[in-house]
């Protein structure tokens, strides 16, 4: 299978803006019906990386790449440093098809961008967010980290989170010296003693406070009321033309969801191989064997993503609202599971 890392991000992009100026010329100009294409040449899978765990259990053995190779569909996995990055490709045609976390889909999706909501990536209650601090630092409470500096990704569900805990101290955003930063570059700024906390994702965080290195100040996943699922999303002129390409692709995210949970022990195998995360924290988060994977769009994800929407506007985190009318199309997914059910 075919894997492209974020350098590739420029070049796609330009690809897709080049692809959508031509495409408007020449729909001005002459429209051949008779002569479109009946199947595209690659479909193109993002994911912030490494990525989602379906997307990891992709490409460990090519489910996607199976899928379509009957029909000489070449498939390409693309990973990005951030959800924004990859819901731009979406946005502008480089990239098909995206698992992101919600905050990144929610604001492309406020721009009015032609993007369509299909599915779920996860819905993971037990899992958050982490604030690490180095282990003699002096700081002991949210309310200790009035003034100091803090590095997250912004944008991201873990800037959601840390707004959320602030907030719950009657603190925001603007109480803290926020620097945007990853892992690679936070990691090391803390351990330096240059920066005062960290907030991450619980199983990278684990990473530097297993090893003694760090220990955690705050934990939001006592907070699962502020977990929202994760997304999976398509470009909406892709969707269009080849809807039964994306029913398929969901068909093979289902058939991905069941077998993580029918195989724990390799799921959580591949997983922390690829993500270079903490077992014992990804233990943690999956608990009971089980993986929160399903793409299903039920009732409860549509009214968590509208309670994020909601909290990221009066948080000064989005811009602009979602027009769920035409952001959710359900008919993706609920036809892969019946096509999944007549098979069984």
């Amino acid at each position: 299978m075919s894997r492209i890392s974020f350098s590739a991000l420029r070049r796609l992009l330009l690809q897709g803006a080049i692809t959508a100026a031509v495409g408007l010329v020449g729909a001005s100009i002459f429209v051949a019906p008779g002569f479109a294409q009946d199947k595209p040449e690659v479909i193109r899978i993002g994911s912030t990386a490494p990525g989602h765990l379906k997307f990891i259990l992709a490409q460990q053995d090519g489910w996607w790449e199976k899928e379509f190779a009957k029909d000489g569909i070449k498939v390409e996995l693309v990973t990005f440093n951030g959800g924004s990055e990859a819901t731009t490709a979406l946005a502008t045609g480089a990239i098909e098809v995206t698992y992101t976390g919600n905050n990144p889909a929610l604001r492309v999706a406020a721009s009015g961008a032609d993007v369509k909501l299909i599915g779920v990536s996860s819905y993971v209650k037990a899992g958050g967010s982490s604030i690490i601090v180095k282990p003699d630092s002096p700081l002991k409470t949210l309310q200790d980290l009035r003034g100091k500096k803090v590095a997250y990704l912004t944008g991201t569900v873990r800037h959601s989170n840390f707004s959320k805990a602030l907030n719950s101290v009657g603190l925001t955003t603007s109480d803290v010296e926020g620097l945007n930063l990853p892992f690679e570059a936070s990691g090391p700024a803390l351990l330096r003693g240059d920066i005062d906390a960290i907030v991450e994702t619980d199983s990278t965080a684990a990473k530097l406070v297993d090893t003694g290195e760090a220990r955690v100040l705050y934990d939001t996943s006592t907070h699962p009321e502020w977990n929202v699922p994760n997304v999976i999303s398509v470009n909406g002129a892709f969707a269009a033309k080849y809807a039964d390409l994306v029913k398929r692709l969901l068909k093979v995210d289902i058939e991905i969801s069941r077998w993580a949970d029918a195989h724990p022990d390799e799921t959580i195998k591949t997983f922390v191989e690829a993500t270079k995360s903490s077992e014992k924290s990804v233990r943690k988060t999956y608990s009971q064997g089980l993986f929160y994977q399903d793409p299903k769009l039920t009732d409860d994800a549509i009214a968590a993503l509208k309670g994020e929407e909601k909290f990221m506007a009066g948080a000064g985190l989005l811009e602009g609202s979602v027009d769920y009318g035409k952001w959710v199309d359900k008919s993706f997914v609920d036809g892969a599971y019946t096509e999944v059910a007549a098979v069984q």
